[in-house]
């Protein structure tokens, strides 16, 4: 058998539509809400099984792969999370980039030689890596209107994967590859399914206007911290909030954080555009691995259950990592 597991984001989406154009096959599709990153946890593989995995820490799921393999499965893993130590193993391929301008989609793109670069250039800027995106984009010369076309998609895919649970979903990440998984360009797609992008579309114009009347709970020179409501659309919107917050601010780093049912919070971080002097965002998931549940990317990370009382460490700690 074949599993197919994938962060439920646009980046993971985007690459597993890439990989099963270049490579048709039947498999059982693993997946989530962003945040849920232990995706193999939820099964087993055994001898003979093969297993891709694209999009979610090998680092935080490095006893699961070792399992895998021990079984005698098949592993190719790609991905620009932190990894930790990546064992040597006849049975596993990796591609692993953690640079702060590369995805596991750009990488996937560069696997298969650019054989569907637009879905890249969508999850690219799903991630909110815009030069990335605009860099491989004028390798197509494409125009300004097409170019915002799969902006928009990349960001409400994005988009779409948050939320605490799948049921805060507009549309389940599995579901949603499904729709799109047979198009070889996000325009046909998107021709071909005018309702189903228009409501991605409607969600997220409705919760960033919600977003953007919140005010700081906390600023300073170098950082923003955030506090959303304990609400549906906060949930939701959390993710595409503190993109558009470092876009908007590139100076600063910014945390945008959110309830969870167990009383404890969810924060996402964005790095600075410049880190430590270097013309590069990078840090926050040094930042948000010091805190149990915590990791991510450099440009951008997360810590899943922040204890209530630790808000305010979480807050002196971000302040004195970007000051």
């Amino acid at each position: 058998m074949h599993f197919d597991v994938f962060n439920g984001d646009a980046d993971g989406i985007c690459a597993l539509i890439q990989l099963r154009l270049d490579q048709p096959l039947a498999s059982k599709l693993i997946t989530g809400i962003k945040r849920d990153i232990q995706l193999l946890d939820k099964f087993t593989a055994s001898s003979g099984d093969y297993v891709t995995v694209l999009d979610i820490s090998l680092q935080q799921n490095s006893a699961r792969v070792n399992a895998f393999l021990n079984n005698g499965a098949h592993i190719f893993y790609v991905d620009h999370h932190q990894s930790g130590d990546i064992q040597k193993h006849p049975h596993l391929k990796t591609l692993i980039n953690t640079d702060s301008a590369v995805c596991t989609s750009l990488l996937i793109n560069q696997h298969l030689k650019g054989k569907y670069p637009l879905w890249a250039i969508t999850a690219a800027f799903g991630d909110n890596l815009n030069h990335s995106a605009e860099q491989l984009a004028a390798t197509l010369n494409l125009n300004p209107a097409k170019l915002d076309i799969l902006k928009n998609l990349g960001i409400y895919i994005n988009y779409n994967g948050y939320g605490s649970c799948m049921a805060d979903l507009h549309f389940a990440p599995d579901k949603l590859y499904l729709e799109m998984a047979d198009f070889q360009s996000p325009f046909d797609f998107i021709s071909d399914n005018p309702h189903l992008f228009a409501q991605l579309q409607q969600g997220y114009q409705e919760d960033m206007t919600n977003a953007r009347s919140i005010h700081p709970e906390y600023q300073s020179d170098a950082v923003a911290v955030f506090i959303l409501p304990d609400t549906l659309w906060a949930r939701r919107v959390n993710g595409a909030f503190g993109n558009d917050l470092a876009n908007l601010n590139p100076a600063k780093a910014h945390a945008v954080i959110t309830y969870n049912q167990d009383n404890s919070y969810q924060v996402g971080v964005r790095a600075p555009a410049c880190y430590k002097n270097q013309p590069n965002k990078a840090g926050a998931d040094e930042l948000c691995s010091a805190f149990p549940s915590g990791g991510g990317r450099k440009a951008a990370a997360g810590i899943n259950h922040l204890p209530s009382d630790q808000l305010n460490v979480f807050i002196q700690k971000f302040e004195k990592f970007y000051s």
